[in-house]
């Protein structure tokens, strides 16, 4: 099975390439590495951009650990992206992703996750306006696929979110979505986060990882690993005692589905008030255990 690292627990806190680098490659030792955002912003000036961002792709390689993918980050998904309620903003979204596109390549990675945005509550709710929204969001996202191959990469990941005024949020609405995204110019593929398939308020039955493995598994990508208690969207590191998941559990269900192949990013998301001590003892620790399940 393979482990990654996702750079989330890094973001207002270690912000230095080659310092990340090490931190990553010899303190936690986990070869796989997924950027985000939050610490390159897509919208920067090109220029300045490219040679900040590929400084540290520059500086992971040094360090022996490569960036399979970038993703987007928190501030990325503040925003209604491409399910927003004007045109305009919509549009404003889709030019977003090309310049997040454009970013990716420069690092020379060579895929971009993210998730695709987020509906008005009204609009959400209303059949049509939904409908809309779900068409238009294809339309862009083909569009994407034909920019990203012609940039380099070799596939777009988009992350089901645990909120219903989002596209994916379930099992078979994720499978719809691949469906539907068939026959793109490069592959369109699915990033399932444990913490959002477990999310009980929501998916209440199919708050089942087994379920969306086994629905999903053709078009899987990438996973996240987060400990998560099944009632909000934790974002946790493994050594929280009030998590539901154990390292063992993680490796059961994914060798059940047949998905050691794909990389499991660690994505722990902490407050920002919390100490750089702190937050680095949970994610050495928490690597180690999941390590210690990962390679047995």
């Amino acid at each position: 099975m393979k482990l990654g690292l996702n750079l989330s627990f890094a973001v207002k806190r270690w912000m230095k390439p080659d310092v990340l680098a090490k931190m990553c490659a010899e303190d936690f030792g986990v070869k796989h590495i997924q950027f985000t955002w939050d610490l390159v912003d897509p919208w920067w000036p090109e220029k300045e951009r490219d040679l900040i961002a590929s400084s540290f792709s520059r500086e992971f390689e040094k360090a022996g650990l490569s960036i399979d993918a970038t993703f987007g980050g928190l501030a990325a998904y503040s925003y209604p992206q491409l399910l927003a309620p004007s045109k305009e903003m919509r549009d404003i979204s889709e030019k977003f992703f090309m310049r997040a596109i454009d970013m990716t390549s420069a690092m020379g990675v060579k895929v971009l996750g993210t998730p695709l945005g987020g509906m008005d509550y009204a609009d959400a709710r209303d059949g049509k306006i939904r409908e809309e929204r779900y068409r238009s969001m294809l339309d862009s996202v083909c569009r994407l696929a034909s920019y990203g191959k012609e940039k380099g990469l070799q596939h777009i990941e988009i992350e089901a979110t645990p909120l219903v005024t989002e596209f994916p949020h379930s099992p078979d609405v994720s499978l719809k979505l691949m469906r539907d995204l068939e026959g793109t110019d490069i592959p369109v593929m699915l990033l399932i986060d444990w913490g959002h398939a477990l999310f009980k308020p929501l998916l209440k039955d199919e708050a089942d990882i087994s379920l969306w493995f086994e629905m999903c598994k053709d078009h899987i990508g990438a996973v996240h690993l987060q400990q998560t208690d099944g009632q909000w969207d934790r974002h946790w590191d493994f050594t929280n005692p009030g998590g539901m998941l154990s390292p063992e559990f993680i490796v059961e269900k994914t060798k059940q589905a047949g998905l050691e192949r794909i990389v499991q990013y660690l994505e722990v998301v902490t407050i920002f008030e919390d100490t750089d001590e702190h937050v680095y003892e949970g994610m050495k620790k928490s690597v180690e255990l999941l390590k210690a399940a990962f390679e047995k």
